[in-house]
């Protein structure tokens, strides 16, 4: 079996409830915390219970450049004004070959911002896109 390095460059795709919505360079913000509660135990000075009490998600950021799927992006965003319906999404991270790094499913994902490039004639950079989007927790 050949090695695979893991210090390839990594892409990623998104999809929600099986709907591409493309590939994108960038993917911050895939945690989770959980929330503890410390209880002193009486009688007992020596040790003090960690309990937990909640988990929390953040939010996660996709970053890449304009694309022509940058309107499936749009579309997504703009169907939230008739009425909210929170699919589950997708993201794989996949090698530059397009073999399977890992995957995570996201529960109830709801798009909170776009952010489209700056068009400025005196800063030729690339135009580039970022999606947040707000999710309830993992499904595998």
């Amino acid at each position: 079996m050949p090695r695979q390095d893991p210090g390839s460059t990594i892409w990623f795709s998104l999809t929600i409830d099986g709907e591409s919505l493309g590939f994108f360079n960038g993917c911050e913000g895939l945690s989770s915390q959980v929330e503890i509660e410390q209880r002193q135990e009486g009688g007992n000075n020596g040790f003090v219970w960690q309990l937990p009490t909640r988990v929390t998600f953040s939010n996660v950021r996709l970053t890449r450049p304009l694309t022509p799927d940058t309107a499936k992006v749009a579309k997504w965003i703009s169907s939230i004004q008739t009425g909210i319906k929170r699919p589950t999404a997708q993201i794989s991270a996949l090698r530059a070959d397009g073999s399977l790094v890992a995957r995570w499913g996201l529960m109830d994902v709801l798009p909170v911002s776009w952010q489209g490039p700056s068009l400025d004639p005196n800063s030729p950079a690339v135009a580039t896109e970022v999606l947040e989007i707000a999710h309830h927790g993992f499904t595998d």
